[in-house]
This record gives C-alpha cells, structure tokens and sequence, in this order.
C-alpha cells in the first residue's frame, strides 16, 4: 500500500496538489521524519482523542507532544488518548501507527496545532509507514478547510507532568 484508499479518493476529489515521497520504514512519526530527511516540525501526525461519545483527531508537528489540559480546556470536554485497538477500528484502511491527518475524511472532526502555520511545507502519514504525503502550507489549509485550530502542543523536550504523547 502505498496511501489509504479513502485518502487517495478524497484527494483525487479535492484535486489538491501533492506528491508521495517513498522512505525507509519509519515505526513513528520521527524516525518516518528522519528516513525522509525532513525536519521533524514538517510532519503533521494525527494524535486520536475521544470522550466516550465522540472522537477527535488532532493534528500536530512530530517534533511536539500534544497537552490534553489544554485542548480540553479549548474544547471544554474531557478527552483522553485512545488505544491502538480503537484507532484500528476507525482506520481499517491504514497500518497500526501510520495515520493521515484527516479526520475529515474519517468522519470525525479535526483540531490542528497552530504551530503548522509556521511551515511552508507539509510532510502527513499516507496510511502506510514508508510513504508521506508533502503538501504546500496553501494545500494543507485548503484540506483543512474549517477545521478547528489553536495552540494544542508543546516541544517534545519539555518535561512537564500536565502533558501527554
């Protein structure tokens, strides 16, 4: 597989530009960063919350960890991070740890990180780990369309007892 067949079809109708750029086999969004030979705050992973009713994606550079007080805050809900066997569920089309950054095209809403607004070009999982897709900062917008965004992460360095992934 090379991209999930519901994103090749969303894309196909969007008629957004992209290109799929082939790598070595990345087990995460870093080590896919770097068999790439990007900068890891190009890649945009999908982070999967839900609250028991719903589930929302969250879509943040690799380089980041995603701060739960502070999307529930936003959010004014109390999600938490889901397990792989749930995220299976939803992304049968993907492998495990490969997730595109469409929630949209999954069904579920989207919240992005403010911190993609910085980049001008987009590197997001293709639904399998040895491709990514890479997108302009206009396209990415574009597919994001009216999804929700605000400041949803921090640095992977910061040790802080508050944040999560």
């Amino acid at each position: 597989m090379t991209m999930a067949s519901r994103i090749a079809q969303h894309l196909k109708k969007t008629g957004v530009h992209y290109d799929l750029i082939q790598h070595t086999h990345g087990a995460s969004s870093l080590q896919s960063a770097m068999a790439a030979r990007i900068r890891p705050e190009q890649l945009a992973k999908a982070v999967i919350i839900g609250n028991g009713e719903s589930f929302r994606m969250c879509v943040i550079p690799a380089d980041r960890k995603l701060v739960l007080k502070t999307l529930n805050h936003h959010m004014q809900d109390h999600f938490r991070l889901l397990h792989e066997d749930e995220i299976c569920k939803i992304f049968d089309d993907c492998d495990v740890g490969a997730i595109p950054a469409f929630g949209q095209v999954y069904g579920m809403p989207v919240t992005w990180d403010n911190a993609l607004l910085d980049t001008d070009d987009i590197y997001i999982e293709s639904g399998d780990h040895t491709h990514l897709l890479h997108l302009n900062r206009g396209a990415f917008m574009e597919l994001m369309g009216r999804q929700d965004h605000c400041d949803i992460s921090e640095p992977l360095s910061s040790m802080h007892d508050r944040t999560l992934h």
